[in-house]
């Protein structure tokens, strides 16, 4: 950056994740995001599935893949009832 300014928003990097839950061999649930929504979503899956095997992994730039929002049933967005 020549005039030390910050870099151009579409110049920044952003890392995504691929967070997945395993029961043996098969994957039962397949997730993609930034870094830091994918890390919420593999710590809420180890939460929740204590027995299962949780993985995290970094999604290369050449695999797009499909990326969805965290599903507000999961989260803290359900008030208690």
């Amino acid at each position: 950056m020549p005039d030390g300014g910050d870099p151009h928003p579409a110049a920044v990097r952003v890392e995504r994740r691929r967070v997945r839950v395993w029961f043996g061999d098969h994957v039962v649930a397949d997730y993609r995001a930034e870094a830091e929504l994918a890390e919420r979503y593999a710590a809420a899956m180890s939460r929740r599935f204590a027995g299962l095997r949780v993985t995290s992994d970094p999604v290369p730039d050449h695999d797009p893949g499909p990326e969805r929002k965290l599903p507000g049933e999961r989260l803290w967005e359900v008030a208690p009832k």
